[in-house]
């Protein structure tokens, strides 16, 4: 082969979607033995009733494997098809869903947000307490950006802090399932700012803001503006906020562990809601149900740099920002950020800065970003090994220590990956 040749091969490889975006980080090989026996002891210590794992790694599926049930009670067994309720891994798809329009020029991530959603342009900052030990409300120092709503900078509630705020928060309850998201971005605009956009990074209603905006965007109503946009261009034909009544069968039962670490079931009312109800209101922030399958679909276009099966849904560029830290350094107060480990967080991801530190914390590669969802689901792209993973229980409250266990058996316990920059 001649010089010409050889460059030209070195960057078609650079370029092929699917491939790593760069070198590859040695030091760990796929053990299906080592992730058969995770999931089991999962199950077997009662830590969940039924646990399933899919990984893509090089072009093709390393592992698949289900263990226990997806319905204890009628001994239905956890399988590829079950779906299950993701919730907050719902953020990243509204996440691409917004950046497609930002890459079709509709808006400017430091666009102030009051631009076109005019009710933001009133919210007040929670101050300390007057004389009188009453909150004092104050006007923000500069206005929420759309960058703010993305990273959780904004300063919004999710009710999950014990502030005069969050106090607010569930006494007007936006995020009601009665709510339009018209109804929900009136209501949410009432409640006081936890702190100045870009002070602090605090989990928020910020991505059902963004299916707020995407709406007002478009046109359109947001949840058939994802399916034409990402679901089914994808193939993600299990995926959706609604679901068809013949689906019911396949969905797996949430459990609560109890205080004597049993696993006692959630009634399914909420879920039926969710997803067979007739609530108004289609989350960004929650709300999908899916299957293994289909979320890998989701996972393997963001490790292909945006495309898949030769479908482009975003560009590469737009995939590296989303997946790039964000945060200024300023931003030291971060909520429960640290607990998952080394990261900062770009656009809707969760991204891993350096290598794990200690044993406890999880195991992963710099450069990977992720997220999870409130019943300890959990997924991870890891553009160094070419490497993306799902993971499915239904377990609450959240148990950090399933995903621990599962990135451990993944890499080996040992592995913390290149140093990076």
């Amino acid at each position: 082969m001649d010089r010409r040749s050889a460059v030209a091969a070195i960057v078609a490889g650079l370029t092929a979607p699917g491939l790593a975006w760069s070198r590859p980080a040695a030091g760990f090989t796929i053990d299906k033995a080592r992730i058969d026996a995770a999931l089991r002891q999962m199950v077997s210590a009662k830590r969940a009733a039924g646990a399933s794992a899919l990984v893509w790694q090089g072009g093709v599926e390393r592992y698949f494997g289900a263990f226990g049930d997806a319905d204890r009670e009628a001994k239905r067994p956890m399988a590829r098809d079950t779906l299950v309720q993701i919730f907050s891994m719902t953020k990243p798809v509204t996440g691409v869903a917004l950046m497609q329009l930002w890459e079709q020029g509709k808006f400017g991530l430091d666009d102030p947000l009051a631009r076109y959603l005019p009710a933001f342009g009133n919210v007040k900052v929670l101050g300390e307490p007057g004389v009188d030990g009453k909150p004092v409300l104050c006007a923000p120092v500069r206005p929420i950006a759309i960058r703010d709503i993305m990273r959780h900078t904004a300063g919004f509630s999710y009710g999950m802090r014990d502030t005069a705020a969050d106090k607010i928060f569930h006494d007007i309850n936006p995020l009601a399932l009665t709510n339009s998201l018209e109804e929900f971005g009136d209501k949410l605009a009432q409640v006081p700012l936890l702190f100045d956009p870009g002070m602090e990074w605090s989990y928020s209603t910020g991505v059902d803001v963004q299916a707020l905006l995407i709406e007002h965007l478009t046109g359109d109503a947001f949840e058939p503006h994802v399916r034409k946009a990402i679901l089914d261009p994808l193939g993600m034909k299990d995926t959706g906020w609604t679901q068809p009544a013949d689906r019911l069968p396949r969905f797996a039962a949430s459990y609560a562990k109890q205080a004597d670490g049993t696993l006692a079931r959630v009634p399914d009312e909420k879920a039926r809601m969710l997803n067979f109800g007739r609530r108004k209101l289609t989350m960004g922030g929650a709300g999908l149900a899916s299957t293994l399958d289909d979320y890998m679909r989701f996972a393997r276009m963001l490790l292909g740099r945006g495309t898949l099966d030769g479908t482009r849904i975003i560009k590469p560029s737009t995939i590296r920002l989303m997946s790039t830290d964000q945060l200024d350094p300023r931003i030291t107060r971060r909520f429960f950020l640290p607990e998952k480990g080394a990261v900062g967080f770009g656009l809707d991801f969760a991204v891993r800065i350096a290598q794990p530190r200690n044993a406890t914390e999880n195991r992963g590669t710099v450069g990977e970003f992720f997220w999870d969802g409130a019943e300890t689901t959990l997924f991870w792209v890891d553009p160094a090994n070419d490497l993306a993973a799902v993971f499915f229980v239904q377990v609450t409250p959240f148990d950090g220590t399933l995903h621990h266990d599962i990135r451990a058996a993944v890499y080996g316990s040992g592995y913390i990956g290149p140093a990076g920059d």
